[in-house]
């Protein structure tokens, strides 16, 4: 089973864990409705989107409010710490929470306990929290944005606030950055570079650089990213190889973004709607089999 662990942007939303569906454009959880927005909803979504189709168990969710001040990020660290002790999953997403390195230590420690250990994913504010504690290479796949990867590239920021211009500048040498994040630990055996080209790297290698369809109207709507990943992790949790896995979740991504024929008030949801048939179409080219 996936788990998926983040937060929605309301400071009075509570601390809730469990099995979450979709009905219409919202999210279940709990007594709970949830719309679905850029952010930790939009990847929750999109998973579900491709666990239904593959006839697979829907996500498991971990979610508490936060707007940014991390009082609800910190319970919920304290809360995982103790629940994921108590539970199997195949798979777990980590997305957008306060980065912490200090929690992010103790989850990981957590972790380790279990007999069987789950495939870790990282997005957002965890994968930020990964990289400050030195536990990036503990983990199986980061999914990055150009200027994400940067502060994974460099090897002196304790911070992303800190990190040095001259490696912003440098987005758009997504090559190079990625050699740099590999070369000083900090990046995961995996990583899924999300932009305008989408690329695929492993220790430093690059295996596959997707860029088609392109769909133009897709670059400046919010949450995209966070639905790549969403696709991703549930493909992983099907069984599908982590290279593989990256790629279709960009494909997908990218024709289901193509279907929808956006615009820029597009929303990400009005997207994801879309992802069962641009399943459908990559299993017509024997891409999922």
């Amino acid at each position: 089973m996936l788990a998926i662990i983040g937060t929605v942007p309301d400071e009075n939303f509570p601390l809730l864990s469990g099995k979450v569906y979709r009905k219409r454009d919202n999210l279940y959880l709990e007594e709970w409705e949830i719309s679905i927005q850029r952010g930790t909803t939009a990847l929750i979504a999109s998973s579900i989107e491709v666990l239904e189709f593959l006839n697979k168990p829907l996500p498991y969710a971990y979610l508490v409010g936060d707007t940014g001040e991390g009082y609800g990020s910190r319970r919920l660290y304290k809360f995982l710490v103790e629940d994921l002790r108590k539970k199997t999953f195949n798979t777990i997403t980590f997305h957008y929470l306060m980065p912490d390195a200090d929690w992010c230590n103790k989850i990981l420690l957590s972790l380790e306990e279990l007999s069987l250990r789950p495939l870790l994913i990282a997005d957002a504010g965890f994968m930020y929290a990964a990289k400050m504690s030195g536990n990036a290479p503990f983990f199986d796949l980061f999914t990055p944005d150009p200027g994400e990867l940067a502060f994974l590239a460099d090897e002196k920021a304790p911070h992303p606030f800190y990190t040095r211009g001259f490696l912003l500048q440098d987005e758009s040498n997504v090559e190079e950055l990625i050699k740099r994040a590999y070369e000083h630990e900090n990046a995961s055996k995996y990583l899924l570079v999300k932009g305008k080209e989408d690329y695929v790297a492993k220790e430093n290698k690059i295996l596959e650089i997707i860029s088609e369809p392109t769909v133009e109207a897709l670059e400046p709507i919010g949450g995209t990213g966070d639905a790549i990943t969403g696709i991703a992790s549930a493909l992983i949790d099907c069984g599908y190889q982590i290279e593989k896995s990256c790629i279709i979740a960009s494909k997908v991504l990218r024709i289901a973004g193509k279907l929808s024929n956006p615009d820029p008030s597009t929303q990400i949801g009005e997207i994801i709607k879309f992802i069962p048939q641009a399943l459908k179409e990559m299993l017509s080219k024997n891409f999922l089999l």
